[in-house]
């Protein structure tokens, strides 16, 4: 696409906010300054590099066998820094415990050390990329249907013992790289049928947590994550939305929200201004569920756009995480996680052009009927020739130009592995 075209389009876009009170140029530097987290595991297939050879397990499934997913290190990172070649801004990225460099040792997951994360910790520090970190419950012998909640204290053990490890290895990131690590924890501990021992498990889990959680740190920040079931596990979920919303307040924790872990029905932008009010920040899982959690990669619809929105009309930008979690190996992983990376940008572009402060007079008057004419006709202002000129500023392809780029890599690189 011409530059000119581009810089046209957007002059007209400026004078057109502006009308509304909208200053496009104030929207775009706070769009530059949100860094999305993306998740490492949209490359692989959530399979990492402990090399068990077994199957996803833990409540969680990947559906699709498109080829040429990362088999190492290596191309892990090439995947990843080529996403990032067509996403706007400077951007984190989330590792899994599993995802540590293990050179062929046998690591138990109870015996993971910060060494074998150092080379993580140089490459993000090389490539300007800070770093976030997630426990890895699932896909593991000792996994079976209960982990932190398991009443047999040598499993339960094993897992606090991973945990607390893995907060020390997302300290030592935080430290290194001079911004907190945001350190995620999610277990997938239920029962497939119906269970008589709910408040047991849910006291066992209380209780492991309290064990993790007692060391503290000045260099990372705990998030606790909550699912409504999973695979295997649909009839009862011990980390349930209200026993970690509970738990997060009582203990000064970041809750997580993962747009697929809720009812089909439930609004997740509506949780956040009440979540706000009682914990520090929020974490924020970004998916896009098809009528259970699928995890399909990430799309421009309503409920994203109703989350980005409801951050920004909270003020939030500096108290809600936003990281990617998606995995979908049915189509080109590298073309996922940039569809899906720039469709959450989209959303927050518009609701950074929001004509807030005339919506909110709007309300404070009691003018229903021009609060919703403003809102219906925002939705038609030019916002797509905004997010061009954010494209073309941070110097990546804009529209669809990306496509064949990636096309490109495909035929070149991934599918000959």
């Amino acid at each position: 696409m011409k530059t000119q075209l581009i810089e046209e389009a957007y002059r007209i876009a400026r004078e057109r906010y502006a009308a509304v009170g909208v200053d496009t140029e104030e929207a775009l530097k706070r769009l530059q300054g949100i860094s999305l987290s993306l998740h490492c595991w949209q490359a692989d297939d959530v399979i990492g590099f402990e090399n068990r050879g077994g199957a996803l397990s833990g409540g969680i499934q990947t559906t699709g066998n498109y080829p040429g997913r990362a088999r190492n290190v290596g191309e892990l990172r090439a995947d990843i820094l080529k996403a990032a070649s067509y996403i706007p801004g400077t951007h984190r990225l989330s590792l899994h415990e599993i995802y540590g460099e293990f050179g062929g040792e046998a690591v138990d997951r109870d015996q993971v050390e910060v060494k074998h994360f150092q080379g993580w910790i140089e490459w993000a520090r090389e490539h300007g990329m800070k770093l976030d970190f997630n426990s890895t419950s699932f896909s593991h012998p000792k996994s079976g249907s209960l982990s932190l909640s398991n009443p047999d204290p040598e499993i339960r053990n094993f897992w606090i013992e991973h945990t607390k490890r893995c907060r020390a290895i997302a300290e030592a990131m935080g430290e290194t790289q001079g911004d907190p690590c945001i350190m995620n924890l999610w277990v997938h501990d239920g029962s497939k049928d119906q269970t008589v021992n709910r408040m047991l498990y849910r006291e066992l889990l209380r209780d492991s947590l309290d064990r993790i959680f007692e060391r503290k740190y000045e260099h990372m920040k705990d998030c606790v994550e909550s699912k409504v079931f999973g695979i295997g596990l649909e009839s009862y979920t011990v980390g349930s939305n209200d026993f970690y919303i509970a738990y997060a307040t009582s203990r000064g924790k970041i809750v997580t929200l993962d747009t697929g872990h809720f009812h089909p029905t439930e609004l997740v932008a509506d949780k956040l201004s009440s979540l706000l009010l009682f914990t520090p920040e929020v974490m924020l899982h970004v998916s896009r569920p098809v009528r259970w959690d699928s995890d399909h990669v990430t799309i421009m619809n309503d409920d994203t756009l109703e989350l980005a929105k409801e951050i920004v009309r909270c003020d939030a930008l500096d108290r809600v995480h936003i990281g990617l979690d998606y995995f979908d190996a049915s189509i080109n992983r590298i073309g996922a996680y940039v569809v899906g990376a720039r469709a959450t940008q989209k959303c927050l572009m518009q609701a950074l052009l929001e004509p807030l402060d005339k919506l909110r007079a709007c309300e404070a008057a009691d003018q229903g009927f021009e609060r919703l004419a403003l809102l219906e006709e925002s939705k038609s202002l030019p916002w797509n020739a905004v997010w061009d000129m954010f494209c073309l500023r941070n110097d990546v392809p804009v529209g669809e130009e990306f496509i064949p780029d990636v096309e490109r890599y495909e035929a070149e690189v991934t599918s000959k592995r």
